[in-house]
């Protein structure tokens, strides 16, 4: 078996206005690449950190006369710790922090709600197996699988007042004030050389949350599907380098958020995305860069909706890893 030199790993996780989902993926110097947003299938190596750090820019368009209180702006920055338990089963854990500001105020800033995720990877070689050990890279041109099961903690605070005392609204808050779940299936199909097709589906669900002002908050409910072409445009082995292009297609399926156990106007509706970006592997680190843009929105009372996905100005992301 000829042994892959991984370069560096790679994990995603990106967030919205008060809406969360992670995915995941490794990328090597050889063999198959990893988009920016969609989960690939290749996992960090039995034994193995992963340290990743996110940083995301969003600013939002206004929609209405009277701002309702909803975000302006949303920075969004997470750190994560990943390990190797075995060829077959990765466990992260991601701190995230936010920034989230409203119209002529500063808003709310601090860690959000901690997120946990187990990730089992398989394959399809005359059946489907468990990731064996070690693979050639003849090896990785089969399919390959993740399932992956992330839970957030309300560990952020979910009392942040304002001036006046009174709450921010439930989506500025610093915490979802519930747990929530996601479950999710990728898929990778690498063709040899340069070229890597990924495709993902996740659904992620909230639990109702209580603040303490009394109101009660179910943020919706998401269904994701993502698909990507991660192409190889130059590579130098002597120097352990690599850069990749990527370019996907990124669906979001939103609920309408519930308060009080009523479903609320201006929340919800379908959003398709375009992301394209530039990934570089150095050694054992990579960072990318990306921006990820709607293209086709269905928005429920789309008149109404303002800071929240579907609405963005621009959403620019940047990431780095390290493997050790």
């Amino acid at each position: 078996m000829k042994k892959i030199l991984i370069a560096s790993s790679v994990f995603v996780l990106s967030a919205s206005a008060h809406h969360g989902v992670a995915s995941l993926g490794v990328a090597g110097l050889e063999g198959p690449g990893a988009p920016l947003e969609t989960t690939s299938s290749a996992l960090i190596p039995k034994g193995t950190f992963l340290a990743y750090a996110r940083a995301e820019n969003i600013d939002y368009k206004l929609n209405t006369s009277a701002f309702d209180g909803e975000m302006q702006s949303h920075d969004y920055f997470s750190y994560t710790l990943g390990y190797g338990v075995s060829s077959y089963f990765n466990g992260y854990i991601t701190m995230p922090y936010f920034t989230k500001k409203e119209e002529g105020s500063v808003g709310t800033s601090g860690f959000h709600d901690i997120k946990l995720t187990a990730v089992l990877g398989f394959k399809y070689d005359d059946g489907l197996m468990l990731n064996p050990q070690t693979e050639s890279l003849d090896d990785l041109e089969d399919w390959h699988f993740t399932s992956s099961f992330n839970l957030s903690l309300p560990t952020g605070d979910d009392n942040v007042k304002k001036r006046d005392g009174t709450l921010y609204d439930p989506g500025l808050q610093l915490s979802f004030a519930a747990p929530s779940f996601m479950f999710g299936l990728s898929a990778t199909k690498w063709f040899g050389e340069n070229s890597t097709l990924v495709f993902d589906g996740t659904y992620n669900s909230f639990l109702e949350g209580s603040y303490s002002d009394g109101n009660k908050m179910k943020f919706g409910d998401e269904i994701r599907f993502n698909t990507a072409l991660a192409y190889k445009l130059y590579t130098n082995k002597a120097k352990k380098l690599r850069f990749d292009g990527t370019v996907e297609a990124n669906y979001l399926n939103l609920g309408r958020d519930r308060e009080n156990s009523i479903d609320q106007q201006a929340t919800g509706g379908e959003i398709l995305y375009s992301t394209v970006g530039v990934r570089v592997f150095y050694q054992n680190i990579s960072a990318t860069v990306g921006v990820k843009m709607p293209v086709w929105k269905d928005l429920n009372e789309a008149s109404l909706q303002q800071g929240a996905e579907g609405n963005e100005k621009s959403r620019v992301i940047m990431t780095f890893s390290a493997l050790f």
